[in-house]
């Protein structure tokens, strides 16, 4: 499982840091270099295509293992491709395209990687295995964002690219010796299933929607505080190389340290305990940057308040992932993963908009006190499922409503009341951003209704996806809640 998080990590690195840092270094003009960033949508939707990939199945190497080879394939002739165009500094929007299904070809990679370990990992290794994968996934981001960035400046991007791809064949027979897991689980029967059932299987479970909300909050005091980390510490007046030691080496030290430590923790003080400790714990390490916002240039205390931070951050992102390993169902297990993690990585999208209109209006010190509340509704959320002194969660079936099962046509109409409400209450937030900066509400809510350029249509497209994404939940709740779908189906 660790080494095959080495492949994960690779394509993210090449896409999120060293395409972009590549293009600017030629001279792409910069609004083009920006839009590469929209080669990050796949990671954020996977969850859209993973139910193909929990109804099929490669005529090879079992329905996960089988998946994350034809993805890794994929990834090998994307890169050499991108190679092959390294000498063509001409040709950004080829770079551009090439960008984007390197980005779906490694989502595809990731719901298999992830659901083979729901699959195939024992309750007692999930822990050592959290912490393994997020070391190796991040020594595979160095690999391809930074020291690729140092090698292309002697070697040139085409070799550098042509050696990243190569990389790819030895992960291939990693996953080509990996075993299969121990219990087979039965495919679902068919599409509509492979795309409801995931739903309707998690919400009927007891307390369904308190643990979403806890999935959503748990890390929202952590993503408040690092939004802004980089221009924070600019703020304070700390230099290029104390930034570059602080985030680059005693934070990405101290985060896979934890994460190791967090994970390997939750064996031995059961899953119920290490919530609460590392949960506790990631919220009030926050207080250190209250103290440097108020000390002016102290670089011990501002190493040691990054270093504390980052790495309880860590461990509770260890704890964090064995829960979500526990929550998926085997069954459905590229489904429900995709969906818990776009979720968990949803408060991390919206935090940057949100963080900085709250320090242009409080200043850093009460922002960061701030963030230290932000940190209390996940905890009240955890208690919901999980109260204080229980080792080990257990996540049991919610008994169905009494009366009739709600028909199709009455869960469709659940559905849609909850998906326009939920448009229309992300169309009114985002008005509120120009709003805020002078724009009258009504002129604002007009230029969200009516895009005039492309970042405003994606922008709309973005919310019509929140709506339908939404909508479809909230049909799921209905039917889950009603019996729309024998328990016995779902299990």
């Amino acid at each position: 499982m660790a080494l095959q998080s080495f492949s994960s990590g690779l394509p993210l690195g090449l896409v999120w840091l060293a395409i972009p840092d590549w293009m600017r270094s030629i001279g792409v003009d910069i609004r083009v270099v920006g839009l590469l960033g929209l080669a990050q949508a796949p990671w954020s939707f996977k969850m859209l295509w993973s139910p193909l990939m929990d109804r099929y199945a490669p005529p090879f190497l079992g329905r996960r293992r089988g998946w994350a080879a034809v993805a890794q394939v994929a990834l090998l002739l994307l890169t050499l491709a991108l190679a092959g165009v390294g000498g063509h500094p001409d040709t950004p929007w080829v770079v551009a395209a090439l960008a984007m299904a390197i980005a779906f070809a490694s989502a595809t990679q990731d719901i298999a990687v992830d659901a083979y370990a729901v699959e195939v990992l024992r309750p007692d290794e999930q822990g050592v295995a959290v912490g393994a994968r997020t070391a190796l996934y991040r020594a595979a981001m160095f690999t391809a964002g930074g020291l690729s960035i140092t090698l292309a400046a002697h070697w040139g991007w085409p070799r550098v690219n042509a050696m990243l791809a190569l990389l790819f064949l030895p992960m291939l027979v990693v996953t080509a010796l990996s075993p299969e897991p121990e219990h087979s689980q039965k495919p679902p029967a068919s599409l509509r299933e492979a795309v409801w059932h995931p739903f309707l299987g998690f919400l009927a479970r007891h307390r369904a929607l308190e643990i979403l909300a806890f999935v959503v909050l748990y890390k929202l005091s952590d993503n408040l505080a690092n939004a802004l980390l980089r221009p924070f510490l600019v703020d304070m007046g700390y230099t290029g190389d104390d930034r570059g030691i602080a985030l680059g080496t005693v934070g990405l030290v101290a985060t896979l340290s934890g994460t190791f430590f967090g994970g390997a923790m939750t064996t031995r003080l059961g899953l119920g305990h290490a919530l609460w400790i590392f949960g506790i714990l990631q919220t009030v390490s926050n207080v250190g940057y209250v103290a440097v916002a108020g000390a002016g240039i102290n670089r011990p205390l501002m190493y040691s308040a990054i270093g504390f931070e980052q790495l309880t951050s860590g461990m509770g992102t260890g704890a964090f992932s064995v829960l979500l390993l526990r929550l998926t169902q085997r069954r459905f297990s590229a489904t429900q993963f995709a969906l818990f993690s776009s979720l968990f990585g949803l408060p991390r999208i919206l935090a940057g908009p949100v963080t900085g209109f709250l320090v242009s209006a409080i200043g850093w010190q009460q922002f960061f006190w701030l963030t230290i509340v932000c940190g209390a509704p996940g905890l009240v959320f955890l208690a919901r499922f999980v109260p204080p002194g229980t080792r080990e969660p257990e996540f049991t079936i919610e008994p169905v409503a009494p009366g009739e099962p709600l028909s199709p046509a009455q869960i469709a109409i659940r559905g849609a009341i909850g998906g326009i409400a939920a448009a229309a209450g992300a169309v009114c937030l985002v008005a509120m951003i120009p709003w805020l900066k002078g724009t009258p509400f009504g002129e604002a809510l007009d230029s969200v209704l009516h895009p005039a350029d492309v970042p405003a249509w994606l922008q709309l497209v973005g919310v019509a996806i929140f709506g339908l994404v939404t909508g479809l939940f909230a049909a799921a709740v209905a039917a889950a809640r009603h019996g729309a779908v024998p328990a016995e189906e779902l299990a």
